[in-house]
């Protein structure tokens, strides 16, 4: 005999026992007045059951059984039964949600980066360190959500919250001695001098100097649909600075860091800072001053522009030796104020290649 429990079909209504408790009533031309009269049971009870409000317990059962002529075991399984069907129904709006649910991340490309291995609810779960995707309502980054409302552009908060996730589980790995400001101020004055080095070769010595000073920087990969340079929040007592490789050149990468140190130094730790297309407030302004005199001071900066307005390649050249950083900052400045034009002493920038880090830090 062929087996047909994989044909068994779910209908996607449900007869509560209520109504067919009102059908019998009807047969028998009783109202539930008269009904509550003959069981015992009040007129609330019996309109409840007839809305589905109230359950037909044992004890109901019985009393049906003797007054409607139908044996207990009759209405206990249409309870049962309609419980179940409760229960199945939910299950699949829950599955629904779920696969909606799914849809919110690039998994995609988070398997290509070894972020999960697989594409399911399950993985997910695993990452994000929730039991299910109900979960989900109750730790998500609330700041994607906040992050996505000041952009320009549409971003998928949803990319951004794994984006930020994966900084946190880098940031976790990260030994850090206790933070503190005062030695990170002075750290950061050793780093500007990293701005030199070719290539990415400065990485591991730019993530020991702040672990020193009791900041975790991590490098994580963008995500689709996230347009995010940056981030800055604390992990408990540990500051993180998570960097997006979304930067090519050492200028825009280099003011990038620097303006979320900036935030370190100067803004609270409660609130998380994400760099990106937005608008620009009182803060993200600060940072932004922050870096630029850190990477410049404003004295050396000033005294530069006054003495020279031509802006030659020998002149950037010999001002950023005096400073100690890569002339390409200086250039970066300058064309961002306007002083020279953007396509002028580009040469003097240093490209980053991210394609292999980006592959070792995945």
């Amino acid at each position: 005999m062929a087996d047909n429990k994989n044909n068994t079909y779910f209908p996607d209504y449900i007869v509560t026992p209520g109504e067919v408790l009102e059908d019998y009533i009807k047969y028998y031309k009783m109202t539930q007045a008269e009904l509550s009269e003959r069981t015992g049971l009040s007129k609330k009870t019996i309109n409840e059951i007839i809305r589905g409000k109230a359950p037909i317990t044992s004890k109901t059962a019985l009393k049906f059984e003797r007054t409607l002529g139908r044996p207990a075991h009759f209405w206990i399984n249409l309870e049962s039964d309609y419980q179940q069907d409760l229960e199945r129904i939910a299950e699949k709006e829950r599955l629904q949600k779920s696969l909606e649910w799914l849809k919110e991340f690039p998994v995609n490309t988070m398997i290509k980066f070894g972020w999960v291995k697989e594409k399911t609810i399950e993985a997910l779960c695993r990452f994000f360190a929730i039991a299910s995707p109900e979960q989900w309502q109750t730790i998500q980054y609330k700041y994607a959500v906040a992050y996505r409302k000041t952009q320009k552009k549409a971003h998928s908060s949803g990319a951004l919250s794994a984006w930020l996730r994966k900084g946190e589980l880098e940031a976790q790995k990260i030994h850090c001695n206790p933070f503190n400001n005062k030695s990170f101020k002075a750290t950061l004055i050793e780093i500007r001098s990293l701005t030199t080095k070719k290539n990415n070769d400065f990485v591991q010595e730019l993530v020991d100097l702040c672990a020193m000073s009791g900041v975790a920087v991590v490098f994580v990969p963008e995500l689709p649909k996230t347009g995010v340079f940056g981030a800055t929040r604390w992990l408990g007592e540990k500051p993180i600075i998570q960097l997006s490789l979304r930067y090519k050149s050492n200028d825009q990468f280099w003011f990038t860091f620097f303006h979320e140190a900036g935030h370190i130094i100067k803004h609270g730790r409660k609130q998380i800072f994400i760099e990106g297309d937005s608008a620009e407030t009182e803060k993200e302004n600060e940072a932004n001053k922050f870096a630029k005199n850190l990477l410049i001071p404003k004295s050396d900066y000033t005294g530069f522009i006054n003495q020279n307005n031509k802006f030659t390649e020998k002149s950037i050249i010999q001002f950023s030796a005096k400073l100690k950083i890569s002339p390409g900052i200086v250039v970066g400045r300058l064309q961002h104020d306007k002083l020279i034009p953007f396509n002028r002493h580009n040469k003097l920038k240093i490209r980053y290649e991210w394609n292999d880090f980006e592959a070792a830090f995945s």
